[in-house]
Order: C-alpha cells, then sequence, then structure tokens
C-alpha cells in the first residue's frame, strides 16, 4: 500500500469491521466511518494507533460533508474509498411501504453516491486514489425477498462503471465487490431454514467469512490492481458464476 490513509464505511461490524482489519495491518491509516458509534469504537479499540472512528450518516450530504472534513483534518488526504455500509430487511416486495423503499435507497445507494462525490476531489488533488463500493450479488442476479435491496445494489454496479470511467485520466480506480451470503449479523438475523437453504445452494456448501471478502476488498484498493478499474468482483463461492 502507498496511500496512506483510508475511509472505510460500515467499519463498525461484519464486512466492514474486517475490511478495517485488512487496511490497518497493511499499514494504512484507516477512519472507521459508521452510524453505530459504540460499534466504530469497538473496532477501533483493537488497534488505536492504525484507526480513528468516526460518526456518519451516510444518507444524509450534510453529514457525510462533516466526515470529510473532519478525517481531512484529523488523518490528512484519504485516498483510498471503501463503501461498505449498507442495510437490507427480507419482505415481499408488493408488501414494502414508501419509508421502507426510501430508507433501503439513501443507505444502499445514495450513501456511496453522496462519499464518492465528497472524497473524490481530494483524490483528484492528490493525483490518485482508489474506490471500491461493496455491493452485493443481489444486484447482479436479483434475491427473491430482497427486491428494491437488489435494485440499489444494481445502482451502486453501475455507479461504480460510470464513476470510473469519469475519473481514470486522474489515476483513480474504482471497482466494485459483490459478496454472497457472509456471516454477518445481518445473515445471522435470517430465518435458520433460510440460511440452511443458502448453504446448501453454495457449492463450497459454507457461507463466506467476511474476512474473505475483505481480502477482495484489500486487493482493489492496493497497488496491485493499479491497472484494474470498473469492475465487478463475486466473492460467493461459486454461488452465481454467470452474469
Amino acid at each position: 500500500m502507498t496511500a496512506k490513509v483510508a475511509v472505510v464505511t460500515g467499519g463498525a461490524s461484519g464486512i466492514g469491521r474486517a475490511i478495517v482489519h485488512s487496511l490497518a495491518a497493511s499499514g494504512v491509516l484507516v477512519a472507521v466511518a459508521d452510524l453505530d458509534a459504540d460499534g466504530a469504537a469497538e473496532t477501533t479499540a483493537t488497534s488505536p494507533d492504525r484507526m480513528r472512528g468516526y460518526t456518519v450518516d451516510i444518507s444524509e450530504p450534510e453529514s457525510v460533508r462533516r466526515l470529510r472534513a473532519d478525517v481531512t483534518a484529523d488523518l490528512g488526504t484519504p485516498t483510498i474509498l471503501v463503501n461498505a455500509a449498507g442495510w437490507d430487511r427480507m419482505g415481499s416486495f408488493v408488501d414494502a411501504d414508501e419509508e421502507f423503499a426510501r430508507k433501503i435507497t439513501a443507505v444502499n445507494y445514495l450513501g456511496p453516491v453522496f462519499m464518492c462525490q465528497e472524497f473524490l476531489p481530494g483524490m483528484i488533488t492528490a493525483g490518485g486514489g482508489r474506490i471500491v463500493n461493496v455491493a452485493s450479488d443481489a444486484g447482479r442476479v436479483g434475491s427473491s425477498g430482497e427486491t428494491i435491496y437488489a435494485g440499489a445494489k444494481g445502482g451502486v454496479i453501475a455507479l461504480t462503471k460510470s464513476v470510473a470511467r469519469e475519473v481514470a485520466r486522474s489515476e483513480i480506480t474504482v471497482n466494485c465487490v459483490c459478496p454472497g451470503p457472509t456471516d454477518t449479523p445481518l445473515f445471522q438475523s435470517f430465518d435458520p431454514k433460510l440460511k440452511a437453504a443458502l448453504t446448501k445452494a453454495i457449492p463450497f456448501r459454507r457461507i463466506a467469512q467476511p474476512e474473505e471478502v475483505a481480502a477482495a476488498v484489500a486487493f482493489f484498493a492496493s497497488d496491485a490492481a493499479s491497472y484494474i478499474t470498473g469492475q465487478v468482483l463475486s466473492v460467493s463461492g461459486g454461488l452465481t458464476m454467470a452474469g
């Protein structure tokens, strides 16, 4: 890693926390950004010399602007941005109300939009950077019971490709990691029958560990991926091999 400062949203738990640990282990200073201040503090306590916690609501532009100002003042200009924060709730599409649809879209799609808009200018001025968006295989192939979520994550995939085109000349790469079922607090909240069915559908016959998703993110954030941009990588144990 040549970049020194990273911002990771959703760093309080699950995949986001694993990403924070992976980047910090490579020598990067990591801003752990999350709506869950206590969870972010738990993450940073594991390596306080490499991490600092920040509270942010990524669905609110003003909150994102404060985050950028605070991180830059404390740590310097971030040249790695990982949009890992997300939110979901299983349920029928026809039963979803307007409030639910707006929240799903605000967190899972507009959040990455606002984060990219706020942090890209600093990367452009710095002469390069890495953006890694964590979407979902639901956004690649669809997912019953997660239709609006899948639509928002599909938007993140398209956002990744379009932003990658716009900033390529600034030596900024923008890539996307799409996890399949992963052992996170959200997955553990699912009905046991659904968890068993998902596990059985995966060729490896097990769900992913957060660290396995974090490894893909760390690759895209590293110098080893300097000539890769606008790409979408599924980390699903072979669950979705096409598309």
